[in-house]
């Protein structure tokens, strides 16, 4: 667990949402890329219940190192475990409650990794599909406003039946299509071994628990603000996305978990969370006391970056079912740089 009090009343925030938790007793529950920025809140989250509610949990990565410095403090938990391995190669598990998180999620791993990118979205996650369909829990995968592909211009914002244009012949791509095949696969699953699922498409996240590597534009702004630097921006900064903070995903995450329709996907987005990026730039410098400046990317960092001009969700789906975003982005940009600046 991060060791910073902001990110610990983040927890406290989600574990305040009243939820059934009950129902998790004498459940098997298995998180998938356990060491990620959703990942480990979310490990956080479950361990911070299971000893009140029954359950077990199991943290999954491929990082042995990155788990034990995380989850140590979780040890003394009877039913909590940590395990080393790669979702892509067959395992010898038996859960019946799976949280699929593990994936590349940013621009330099889906231009290096662009295989592995597209493995754990579709192998790795029949691999846990064929786990789970033994069983009779619920089976959570993590989508992503990016199966929504380029905004057509025909609507200001995506609702979850929208599909746009992707350019399958890229590299970039492999994440797009890969989420889009991976959530097919769950309807697969679900028509015909009776697979109870639910998929969460998150937004653009940020927070606490990001990775210091991570490559997203949006981290690099939030790493150079904690850092006292000039905001790089790598383009005009006219795309307007979507955002969400850490917590309020983990809230929608479980909540769709327990009150989620099965079969469905949800879009997920902040409070008052749709900005350019030129906006969330000067936001963050004028945080800092910096200023914007502009650089190109190299040709690595280009090849992983989304074409994408306009992707903003409509939440109405989600907020039917009885969730509501808490945090705005101007306190949780405040929250993630003060985070970011202790760990620094």
């Amino acid at each position: 667990m991060l060791d910073c009090h902001l990110y610990r009343e983040d927890l406290e925030r989600i574990l305040s949402a009243d939820l059934p938790w009950e129902s998790l007793r004498g459940r098997r529950v298995l998180v998938t890329g356990a060491t990620g920025m959703v990942g480990s809140l979310l490990v956080d989250t479950l361990a911070s219940m299971m000893d009140d509610h029954g359950f077990e949990l199991i943290a999954m990565s491929r990082n042995r190192e990155e788990l034990e410095r995380l989850f140590s403090i979780h040890s003394d938990h009877e039913g909590f475990r940590m395990i080393e391995h790669d979702v892509n190669e067959q395992m010898d598990l038996s859960c019946d409650t799976i949280f699929h998180c593990a994936s590349n999620t940013h621009p330099r791993l889906y231009s290096s990794d662009p295989i592995g990118t597209i493995t754990t979205n579709v192998i790795g996650l029949r691999n846990l599909l064929e786990m789970a369909s033994s069983g009779d829990g619920r089976f959570v995968f993590l989508s992503s406003v990016e199966v929504y592909g380029q905004n057509r211009g025909d609507v200001d914002a995506f609702d979850e039946s929208y599909c746009g244009y992707i350019d399958c012949n890229t590299v970039r791509a492999g994440y797009n299509e890969s989420k889009r095949v991976g959530e097919t696969l769950c309807q697969a699953y679900g028509s015909q071994k009776g697979l109870d699922f639910v998929i969460p498409r998150l937004s653009r996240l940020y927070g606490p628990s990001m990775r210091l590597d991570d490559s997203k534009a949006m981290s690099q702004f939030l790493l150079n603000s904690a850092r006292g630097e000039n905001i790089v921006l790598k383009s005009k900064g006219d795309q307007f996305f979507s955002y969400c903070y850490a917590s309020d995903a983990i809230s929608a995450i479980l909540h769709l978990f327990f009150h989620g329709e099965s079969g469905n996907a949800y879009n997920v987005s902040g409070l008052d969370s749709d900005f350019t990026l030129a906006d969330i730039a000067y936001e963050l410098a004028s945080m800092a006391g910096t200023e914007v400046v502009f650089d190109l990317p190299d040709e690595k960092e280009r090849r992983g970056y989304s074409t994408a001009t306009k992707a903003v969700l409509d939440i109405s789906k989600v907020k039917a079912t009885g969730w509501m975003p808490e945090v705005s982005m101007k306190d949780g940009l405040r929250r993630t740089v003060s985070s970011l600046a202790s760990r620094l």
